[in-house]
């Protein structure tokens, strides 16, 4: 399966985004991918870093201007498309949700973040947590997707392979920080000073431990630039299941492809039989109650 993922810019005028993104499908469809990713909250400026919420206005539903435009796309191009917006599932019930879109235009499936997050910023006030890892067949490879946050939790991941992942995809819209204080939770970068080299190593390493220990193919897709007061250093990346990385996007507006070994993968899986000796029985304090967790 030939992927490609689309690192982006977004602006505060969602229609402008909506097309930024669609032009870049076009840009990325000519070189014939199977599958497209969008970054996380694409069609937006990242409102968790305000205490706002009148913000929960910006949320969609699936046949909402955002994702039309997106299913098009998928039609005009014969492509599978991954794109990622805040969901209004019913008034009042907001997620943050990964779309997979068939060459028919048809949303064929969902995944709604699992961990909203907390950690410098506000999600957990704008939308509910979804609770499934579920897995969607795209071409001749299953696909898990979690989204940004997410990944922090090794857990996540590992729902995703014993579900059957085969490629994990990771619509991120994770910043270096921030510029100045904009909510009473998330500091300003000390000085406004960027450490991107420090954050790249984090970032990577991540990505790489999370596809080693699944034992999967990895993609990360992020915003790159300044969206409001927050800065972000790209970092996409597609990583193999022995962990190396095999392309990435860098710090500016960029789409990168790649196409899946499945023989490679075959062979890693083959040698690290995780799947095989897995212990699950001995695993129960994970999932232990957190009224019983001793501390």
């Amino acid at each position: 399966m030939k992927l490609s993922l689309i690192q982006m810019n977004s602006g505060r005028e969602k229609e402008a985004n909506v097309e930024r993104a669609c032009r870049l499908i076009d840009r990325a469809a000519k070189g014939k991918p199977d599958l497209i990713v969008l970054p996380e909250f694409f069609n937006t400026v990242y409102f968790g870093q305000y205490r706002d919420y009148r913000y929960v206005a910006w949320a969609e539903p699936d046949d909402g201007y955002t994702m039309t435009r997106v299913r098009d796309k998928a039609v005009q191009h014969g492509v599978h498309i991954i794109a990622t917006i805040y969901e209004e599932e019913s008034p009042g019930v907001y997620y943050d949700t990964a779309m997979v879109v068939d060459p028919r235009g048809d949303i064929v499936g969902k995944y709604r973040k699992t961990h909203p997050a907390a950690f410098r910023s506000l999600e957990k006030i704008y939308f509910r947590y979804g609770s499934k890892y579920p897995v969607f067949p795209i071409h001749d490879w299953r696909v898990g997707i979690v989204i940004c946050y997410d990944l922090f939790f090794p857990e996540s991941a590992r729902c995703l392979l014993v579900n059957g992942a085969e490629l994990i995809i990771v619509p991120f819209c994770e910043p270096v920080g921030f510029l100045t204080e904009v909510s009473t939770n998330i500091p300003a970068i000390a000085g406004g000073k960027v450490d991107k080299a420090a954050w790249l190593d984090s970032w990577q390493v991540r990505m790489r431990m999370r596809a080693i220990e699944n034992v999967t193919y990895l993609a990360a897709c992020n915003h790159s630039g300044k969206e409001d007061q927050v800065v972000y250093a790209g970092g996409s990346c597609i990583v193999d299941p022995k962990g190396n990385i095999i392309t990435e996007a860098g710090e500016d507006e960029k789409i990168i492809t790649a196409t899946l070994d499945r023989g490679l993968f075959v062979n890693a899986r083959r040698n690290t039989p995780l799947l095989r000796d897995r212990r699950p029985d001995l695993y129960w304090p994970i999932c232990t109650e957190t009224d019983d967790i001793v501390d």
